[in-house]
């Protein structure tokens, strides 16, 4: 048994504050950046205290380095017309806009629109969509908007979206707007490390939890002996050792490296929006981080969600939300009180971003205190089987079950002898086997988990055999906190979906990984080792996401909808990104009308890098 002398939890470093809070005047460093000064060629416009903002239907961008310093420590960003976050894009729906992108790294580099519905040549993803856009050269996106709403963009090469390259959409509908506010502000979240990024991702191959400070404690220990008596203590801390997984292991980073920011803004900087009383604002949140989850409030006001991934939804009023790398969602908030703090803390609770809705520059409210970290429960590990366990007290038993039971927890090496000899290279998989011909009943998504042979190999240390469904869940951290928490449940597209049509056939696939290897990937194999998921074009396909690993992914697939339907095959709500909870299985319907190549993936940034990606092909 493990057991550690400190908790980390407690923000007692110095270093650690710094890089929890940032600098007060956290950022770009004017005139240090390797830009010369800016000569675009369309006006920007200053939005109060955040990205620059450009309108029209053209529009110049630079890619260039640029000196940044947001906890005490100059570094080199990744920055788009030399600013973090690059310039809000106005455009107006039914228009075609023009947008010249330069290069002037040394590298190769690229601009994906996220959620836009566009022809996949204007995708803007190297390898896919198109060859990237080599240093010194322009490449000329062109494309008809056909849609309104909040979206964003950001760099799809390697690393540069974490390092700075990412901004806001906001496209005007044709007909105007549903959706009434006196005010209109751009909530942009992200997050910042110092480390190079690939060399955050080598800590995490030799040990994904590198950065998880907030591991079980001895003081974690004594308070659960002292609640359920030593030997439940002792059961449940050695069951968990068993598996060789830590209850904590929400997010693969926390604060330890990353700085949280709220329109660039660092905690210290306190990004400020402004209002006058007696205005109803718009919020428009968009997480553009590379790796955080963040559950966000504004204590003391009601948010009234009117809009999910750029789409108008019911509104439907909460205190809190979840959202991961790559969702966009608007509120409606009319403040009560001079100052309202705009609280995102993060998921694994070591920090947080804020601002502050204020009626002048200057003020701030109190900001509350991250949460206490939760750990994960047996429903997290286990599904609805976990589900009908009650407590984790007294489950060492399980953590040797047979993978007969379809669970398999602490899959190293020594428990793969077997499958040692296999050849990935052999197994790409065959998704036609997963498919249900027409003819069966698809009314309803299959709940039945069907794992794929290439799932029983090193890179897969756990699977899931009686997946959860519950929509209804918000997830770890926030059950039961005494807040009304938005979840995907709650969400319904105004108008329905885009196609009456139901499924022609089930297209089911597993996310997975391995911990200890930090691999991750769907069905068990990394995208070098797999082929496309293919689509025939026009086809209405159901696609089944089993989620075998324990941690969310927000999966987002490029250039068609993803028609979220409840566990009974109703449709919920229109999404380009879904997260996938741990131990969850969620379905979407898909109209497979965009020809082309495309990517689909979970948009935390080190599990796509380390293969949680996949082709989709529509021909």
């Amino acid at each position: 048994m493990k057991l550690q002398a400190k908790n980390p939890y407690l923000l007692s470093s110095p270093k650690r504050r710094k890089f929890v809070q940032g600098l007060a005047s956290g950022g770009v460093l004017l005139g240090m950046g390797s830009l010369p000064a800016m000569g675009w060629s369309q006006e920007a416009k200053k939005s109060a205290g955040g990205a620059p903002v450009l309108d029209g239907t053209e529009f110049n961008l630079e890619i260039a380095e640029s000196a940044v310093n947001f906890t005490g420590n100059p570094r080199m960003a990744t920055t788009i017309n030399g600013s973090i976050p690059a310039p809000t894009l106005r455009w107006r729906e039914g228009d075609t806009v023009t947008i010249r992108v330069t290069n002037r790294l040394r590298e190769t580099t690229s601009i994906h629109w996220h959620g836009i519905i566009l022809p996949y040549q204007m995708d803007g993803v190297p390898g896919i969509s198109f060859p990237g856009i080599p240093a010194g050269e322009t490449f000329t996106y062109r494309f008809k908007v056909e849609q309104s709403g909040t979206y964003w963009y950001h760099s799809h090469s390697a690393m540069q979206e974490l390092t700075g390259m990412y901004g806001a959409i906001i496209v005007e509908p044709a007909n105007g707007n549903a959706i009434r506010a006196d005010r209109d502000h751009v909530v942009l979240l992200s997050d910042w490390t110092d480390e190079d990024p690939m060399r955050v991702f080598a800590k995490l191959k030799v040990q994904g939890d590198y950065y998880n400070r907030l591991q079980p404690t001895a003081v974690d220990f004594f308070r659960d002996a002292s609640q359920n008596g030593v030997s439940a203590a002792v059961s449940r801390r050695k069951m968990w050792n068993n598996m060789r997984m830590n209850p904590t292991d929400l997010a693969d980073l926390s604060a330890d490296t990353l700085t949280f920011l709220m329109n660039g803004a660092t905690p210290a900087g306190n990004w400020t929006g402004l209002f006058r009383k007696g205005e109803r604002v718009r919020l428009r949140f968009i997480n553009g981080a590379g790796n955080s989850f963040y559950d966000v409030r504004i204590p003391g006001l009601k948010l009234t969600v009117v809009q999910a991934d750029g789409v108008n939804v019911e509104p439907v009023t909460v205190d809190e939300f979840r959202f991961g790398p790559g969702e966009t969602y608007d509120v409606l908030v009319e403040p009560t009180d001079d100052a309202h703090t705009i609280f995102a803390q993060s998921m694994d609770r070591s920090g947080y971003a804020r601002g502050t809705l204020a009626t002048r520059v200057g003020l701030d409210a109190p900001v509350p205190q991250p949460d206490k970290p939760q750990w994960l429960t047996m429903a997290d590990m286990m599904g609805s089987m976990g589900g009908n366990m009650g407590g984790m007290a007294g489950m060492a038993g399980m953590a040797g079950m047979s993978d007969g039971a379809q669970m398999k927890m602490g899959g190293g090496a020594q428990d793969m002898q077997g499958m040692a000899g296999m050849n990935h290279g052999a197994m790409a998989m065959d998704h036609s086997k997963h498919a249900m011909p027409g003819g069966g009943s698809l009314a309803a998504p299959s709940t039945q988990a069907r794992h794929a042979r290439t799932e029983y190999g090193a890179s897969t240390d756990m699977r899931v055999g009686m997946a959860r469904t519950n929509l209804d869940d918000p997830g770890i951290g926030l059950r039961d906190n005494g807040r009304r928490v938005l979840t995907l449940s709650d969400l319904h597209t105004i108008g329905g979906p885009l196609d009456p049509r139901g499924a022609e056939r089930e297209v089911e696939l597993h996310l997975t990984g391995n911990m200890e290897r930090y691999t991750w990937s769907f069905d068990g194999l990394e995208f070098g080792q797999s082929t496309p998921v293919k689509f025939n074009y026009g086809e209405r396909v159901r696609v089944i996401l089993h989620n075998d690993t324990m941690m969310t992914h927000p999966m987002h697939m490029h250039g068609m909808w993803s028609e979220l339907e409840t566990p009974d095959g109703k449709f919920q709500a229109r999404r380009h990104t879904i997260p996938v909870q741990p131990a969850q299985r969620v379905s979407f319907l898909v109209t497979a009308d965009a020809m082309g190549r495309w990517a689909w993936h979970c948009h935390l940034m080190f599990h796509m890098e380390a293969g949680m990606f996949r082709e989709v092909l529509v021909a």
